[in-house]
């Protein structure tokens, strides 16, 4: 379901983000304004679930390479990963190249989102391990939905997901 809205350059459509590019807010003199920085959806490994996250809440799917930074466009870096051993291996791997300073230059890592591996609890040592995690950078779990498996992305993100889903909304979508 698209929002139609009357912008500088005609009508913008909407779906799940703006078609075409909006005009730079202007300040009364003219200056340009700093809008709200893009974000994108980086997997630590394959099948983390960007393409799914992408879709729902926005953004872009840079799927396993770093979103293009230009100066004038900085991004915000979600690391996703899934919740099994492998997948919390990889997300930690990832955070420690931003650890080091190797990350490319323009991109701010905003958290790390966990996308669940089954239905569940997960198991005490996979616990630990997120919670690791979570003592060095905020974390966002998106639990296991299964519409989501069956390519059902239309419906609303799960309750447990409201702080990733607001954080999004507040984001400026490529």
């Amino acid at each position: 379901m698209g929002i139609a809205q009357q912008g500088p350059d005609g009508p913008e459509i909407w779906i799940r983000g703006p078609v075409g590019e909006a005009a730079p807010p202007r300040a009364e003199h003219g200056q340009v304004l700093a809008g709200a920085r893009r974000f994108a959806w980086v997997a630590t490994h394959g099948g983390a679930g960007t393409s799914t996250l992408a879709t729902v809440f926005g953004g872009l799917d840079a799927g396993r390479d770093w979103p293009r930074s230009e100066p004038d466009a900085p991004w915000s870096v979600f690391l996703v990963g899934r919740t099994h051993a492998a997948g919390l291996e990889a997300v930690s791997y990832t955070l420690d190249i931003f650890r080091r300073g190797e990350a490319p230059p323009g991109l701010d890592l905003e958290a790390i989102v966990l996308v669940a591996d089954a239905p569940g609890r997960l198991p005490r040592p996979l616990a630990q391990r997120v919670k690791a995690l979570t003592s060095v950078i905020d974390v966002h779990q998106v639990p296991w939905v299964p519409a989501w498996r069956i390519g059902d992305l239309g419906a609303v993100p799960p309750r447990e997901s409201a702080a990733l889903a607001r954080l999004t909304a507040s984001a400026k979508r490529p």
